[in-house]
């Protein structure tokens, strides 16, 4: 294991009202005098882990993390078919993190998080940049359509068997193009029996383009429990399947939004899922950031990995 902090328990948590019938949970740990924190957990639709709070000084942070809109212990949840998915989109989460930082008196925090996480976190910072201390990110992505596109068709090409079986879970789509909103679909099914397959087949998708990776378990998607999974995939699927409602390129152009805030990347050279080129391209274009590619870390990253970005976290406390 990286050498983390020592586990922590919230001293503070709660739900917080955002609208549409949707409860955010949330919870905070640390020092409540400390330097503000939030982290951004990926998926989309992952929720939060207690060892996400390890990557914080609990003596000089206060530290946020926060359930997004249906996973995790938000409610109403992805994983139950009666949740609807009308009001779970970026410009609603986006929504949701300005709205607990008011709620909680944050007037500055530092951004951390990773894959998905990052997206989001990046879109948060664009829009308000007057409220970013630091920002520390790792396997940097953007989820631009080509990226979408990359990770649900293009890396078949390493994968050609498992990427003919993932097709072969939605025979209904007519076009490669059309494989994730086919199964965005089908978790939306009433028929519990094709949401799990759908969802089955999806981790087992994933599972296979990180498989080539030295670190991390064999299957980091199809290992969660069932609603924890069922919400993911529903969720996950749903974003990608509109290009997370955002304009393609949007998030490297507005890079500039970012100048003068301090940031850091960590990206694994070995990440076929989100490849380097992505973070290379942001910190072209975002003036105060350091890239630090990890040879030996993929999408699942490293001990090494780990280590660093706690290392960095230091630097803003």
């Amino acid at each position: 294991m990286a050498e983390l902090y020592p586990p922590v328990e919230p001293y503070d948590e709660g739900m917080l009202d955002v609208g549409d019938g949707n409860l955010v949970h949330w919870e905070v740990c640390g020092n409540p005098h400390g330097t503000p924190a939030l982290v951004v957990h990926g998926g989309p639709g992952s929720g939060c882990t207690p060892g996400m709070r390890r990557y914080f000084d609990p003596d000089a942070y206060r530290v946020v993390l926060f359930d997004q809109r249906g996973c995790g212990r938000s409610t109403p949840h992805a994983a139950e078919p009666g949740t609807s998915m009308r009001h779970n989109t970026t410009a609603h989460l986006l929504a949701d993190m300005e709205l607990l930082r008011v709620h909680l008196g944050v007037e500055r925090w530092v951004l951390h998080g990773g894959s998905w996480g990052s997206t989001l976190l990046l879109a948060y910072a664009e829009r308000y940049p007057e409220r970013i201390a630091g920002i520390v990110i790792n396997s940097v992505t953007t989820t631009r359509r080509s990226e979408i596109d990359w990770l649900y068709r293009g890396v078949g090409r390493f994968f050609p068997e498992q990427w003919d079986r993932f097709c072969a879970g939605v025979p209904e789509a007519a076009r490669p193009e059309d494989v994730v909103t086919a199964y965005a679909r089908r978790m939306d099914d009433p028929d519990p029996a094709v949401r799990e397959k759908a969802a089955a087949d999806w981790c087992r998708w994933e599972d296979a383009v990180l498989s080539l990776e030295p670190h991390g378990g064999p299957d980091p998607y199809s290992g969660r429990p069932t609603k924890a999974r069922l919400a993911m995939v529903r969720i996950a699927s749903h974003y990608f399947a509109h290009g997370a409602w955002l304009e393609e390129g949007a998030l490297l152009r507005d890079a500039h939004r970012l100048d003068g805030i301090e940031g850091v990347l960590f990206h694994g050279r070995l990440d076929l899922s989100s490849p380097l080129d992505t973070a290379w391209e942001l910190a072209r274009q975002w003036n105060a950031c350091e890239l630090v590619v990890m040879a030996d870390s993929g999408h699942k990253g490293s001990d090494e990995l780990r280590s660093r970005v706690r290392a960095a976290l230091d630097r803003f406390r």
